[in-house]
């Protein structure tokens, strides 16, 4: 049962290809490239989008305006995103749809245990699954009334938000902090790789993750990881 104030959508204006139109979608995700395509898919869909890449500035955005739909990652630079789905779910008025994010699919439970009506399993490209996956959740008051028409289209997030994620993690790593932020670093470069399509980091970040949950030596994987992001960087420059 939805208990919301989010703006009902704009009055006698529906376009089956915009099935969104008139909505706000407030995305909380650290990585650019995954921002992008969720910036990509909302604008081929008619919603207005707003980011925030950690739970401050969600939270500072959520005093000013409240979206129709937001789209929570589960790791953040400054926590863990489950804490904000628990929040929001207490929180009445109650936003109308809360979906958990997350590039780990076996995520999806901890993120509807929270109280998230959804979860989008990044990386998420196909314009009918994101249109579907965001009208399936609105209350009745927010579904069209008319028909979509279902498309194969996908979108392509801009391969230099990818660039951009691996040398901010570049420049974590080299940080003085490092040490205390290997862990969100594996998770965040297991998202982000995955959802590029790069394999060989993915891999690694997945080692690292590993080594660091189990109590392991760690310390090799993580200057694989530095290695690979310094060889990605020097690629880029060549482009």
């Amino acid at each position: 049962m939805h208990d919301t104030d989010s703006a009902p959508r704009l009055s006698g204006v529906f376009l089956p290809s915009r099935p969104l139109l008139g909505l706000t979608v407030l995305v909380v995700e650290d990585s650019l490239y995954a921002c992008d395509a969720i910036r990509l898919l909302c604008l081929r869909s008619g919603a207005r989008i707003r980011r925030a890449d950690c739970l401050k500035s969600a939270r500072r955005h959520l005093l000013v305006y409240r979206p129709a739909v937001i789209i929570v990652d589960i790791g953040l630079p400054d926590g863990n995103g489950l804490e904000l789905i628990e929040e929001l779910t207490a929180t009445r008025p109650r936003i109308a749809t809360i979906l958990g994010a997350s590039g780990d699919d076996s995520m999806a439970d901890a993120a509807i245990a929270a109280g998230a009506d959804g979860f989008v399993a990044k990386p998420i490209v196909s314009l009918s699954q994101f249109q579907s996956l965001i009208l399936r959740h609105l209350p009745p008051e927010m579904q069209p009334d008319k028909p979509r028409p279902v498309t194969d289209e996908t979108v392509t997030p801009d391969p230099i938000a990818y660039q951009d994620d691996l040398a901010h993690m570049a420049d974590v790593l080299n940080s003085p902090e490092a040490e205390d932020m290997l862990d969100y670093v594996a998770q965040f470069l297991q998202g982000a790789a995955h959802s590029a399509g790069d394999g060989e980091l993915t891999d690694a970040a997945a080692a690292l993750a590993k080594a660091r949950a189990a109590g392991a030596p760690w310390h090799d994987k993580a200057a694989h990881i530095r290695s690979l992001l310094q060889r990605r960087q020097d690629q880029a420059k060549v482009l």
